[in-house]
């Protein structure tokens, strides 16, 4: 007679129950165990925002399988509202509590399956045990904050954190008609995924959608209304009131079991696991937001706390405590946010990133249309492009705008985990046609700029660049090439600024003195880089185009300085 296989799986949000799913499915007499702490298995915790919101109006929609599914269905013992004390790695057996009836008590296992999560990070200072003082990571966090709104005081709330949490929750007070504040101790919103020069247009979304954002600003402490509820928060000298503070500093991997049990710790925090997420105990495996991952281009061990990549481990644990011997290579950091009316989607490495990896790169920064321009809804969104200079090898990118980014960023993906150059990503074929696409598409245009930039035709400067010269007052121009009509409706207001239209620039090339730098815009770029062509083959000598032109000007028009 087979001997049964005996598979422990602790943690019911993402990873456990994938893995649970999965064991079944490859070994149908496997005796499984989930044990969770909590009452729900299988909760939709990437979709709690949009729970608060009010758009998904139901808890239930944030529950994808009840207990007793995998209970009758899947034939699983499932222990909820139980939480596992510790390993006893020679023994094979874990020591669990059960919290309705305060009773320990002892499973044995032949596979153990680590999925324990994350928790937030909530910062050690005065007043962080105030009512009305939230972090968001189950549904309980949700229908508390849900509780709270109708009963407060001020409609000014504070959020902590602009990451990907704080800016959805950002809109999802606004819903309510709340005033939302924004904190972020490092200079701009998603520091860690997004480079400078596409942040600064969410950040005007942002504004433009009434959130008032703070940057370089850490919180110190909090104080309350001598009632026990939050009403300031505190940065440095300056105290900000509030009748609510959702916390958004990020999570930690959950480790805390692994590391009592000697399970090896990676540098990150993480669980340290092998490409079939062993840990270093081959009889435990781990997965989610507790363990390292490796980065697909740096080759680094980091931390990517998504529900996406939580799955992915659930399904090769579950194939692997049956006997089976997949591998996880890795993952490119791939998010995306909605911001309001902005679909903002990053993957591979940002430009900073890139730097510190040792990387020399090639950027491109390209205003796209998400379809025809001719046919009717057509809207717009920003691409960065990254490449390494000397092979043209893709290495990350960034989009955002009201367009759809969430294809393109998808493309991206694939392009980079298989090892893509902008030679390759130019000549993709990708789907065409006018109410889904361009004839070239944003990718398509966004490496041909590269491929310009690398073959010597185009040279460019930032927008983050120019308003430096402007502001430090130097001495070029800025030719503005588009129309007369155009500069009328909108421009970049400053001394160093002209208008010459292309259509006239051929004639009138004696205007321009070619001693002195000639920075060239347009709306987008195209025409832009048209001139700068024309005034190479003229032979002035020191002409650039300002990378996406007024398009990609993330700054103020008309009186900017």
């Amino acid at each position: 007679m087979v001997r049964q296989n005996n598979i422990v799986i602790i943690g019911g949000t993402a990873c456990g129950p994938k893995a649970a799913a999965r064991a079944r499915r490859c070994d149908p007499a496997a005796k499984i165990t989930i044990v969770e702490q909590g009452e729900d298995l299988s909760t939709a915790t990437c979709g709690l925002p949009y729970y608060v919101s009010g758009v998904i109006e139901n808890e239930d929609h944030m529950v994808a399988r009840r207990p007793d599914y995998f209970e009758i269905v899947m034939d699983m013992e499932v222990l909820i509202r139980t939480r596992a004390l510790s390993i006893d790695r020679k023994a094979h057996t874990v020591t669990v509590l059960d919290l309705e009836t305060d009773r320990p008590s002892t499973i044995e296992y032949d596979k153990l399956v680590l999925a324990t999560g994350s928790t937030p990070a909530i910062p050690d200072m005065e007043g962080a045990d105030l009512e009305g003082i939230f972090t968001l990571t189950g549904i309980k966090d949700a229908n508390d904050i849900r509780s709270f709104i109708p009963n407060l005081e001020t409609r000014e709330i504070t959020i902590v954190g602009a990451g990907l949490i704080g800016l959805e929750m950002a809109e999802a007070f606004v819903t309510h008609g709340l005033k939302v504040t924004v904190l972020e101790a490092l200079d701009w919103v998603l520091p860690t995924l997004l480079d400078f020069d596409v942040a600064a247009h969410v950040e005007k979304h942002l504004r433009d959608k009434g959130v008032k954002l703070l940057f370089g600003q850490r919180v110190t402490g909090f104080r309350g209304d001598g009632k026990g509820r939050v009403r300031q928060v505190i940065t440095g000298n300056t105290e900000i009131e509030t009748g609510l503070v959702l916390l958004s500093l990020g999570v930690r991997p959950d480790v805390s079991l692994a590391r009592d049990a000697g399970l090896t710790i990676g540098s990150t925090g993480g669980i340290s696991v092998n490409q079939n997420l062993q840990t270093s105990d081959p009889d435990i495996y781990a997965g989610g937001d507790c363990v390292e991952n490796v980065n697909l281009i740096t080759r680094q061990a980091i931390l990517a706390p998504m529900g996406s990549t939580a799955n992915k481990h659930g399904r090769i644990i579950g194939t692997n405590v049956t006997g089976g011997r997949e591998t996880f290579p890795g993952v490119l950091g791939t998010a995306i946010v909605k911001v309001f009316d902005y679909n903002v989607g990053r993957v591979g490495l940002n430009e900073s990133q890139a730097q510190e990896a040792g990387c020399d790169t090639v950027i491109s920064l390209v205003p796209s249309n998400e379809h025809a321009t001719y046919y009717p809804g057509n809207r717009e969104f920003l691409v960065k492009l990254i490449a390494e200079k000397a092979t043209g090898k893709l290495l990350g990118g960034q989009m955002a705008g009201p367009g759809d980014t969430a294809k393109r960023i998808d493309v991206l993906a694939a392009a980079i985990t298989l090892g893509a150059t902008v030679d390759d990503l130019a000549n993709l074929d990708l789907a065409y046609a006018p109410p889904y696409n361009s004839a070239m598409d944003p990718l398509h245009n966004a490496a041909n700029v590269i491929r310009n930039k690398l073959s010597g035709y185009a040279r460019t400067i930032t927008p983050l660049e120019v308003k430096n010269k402007l502001e430090k007052g130097d001495r070029f121009i800025l030719l503005d090439v588009r129309s007369p009509q155009e500069w009328n409706e909108n421009r970049i207001e400053a001394e160093q600024s002209r208008l010459l239209p292309l259509p006239e620039l051929r004639k009138r090339l004696g205007e321009l003195p070619r001693d002195e730098e000639i920075v060239i815009i347009c709306r987008t770029g195209v025409r832009a880089y048209l001139a700068q062509r024309i005034l190479d083959g003229a032979g002035f000598k020191n002409v650039t185009v300002m990378d996406g032109s007024i398009a990609a000007w993330p700054y103020d028009i008309l009186g900017v300085l």
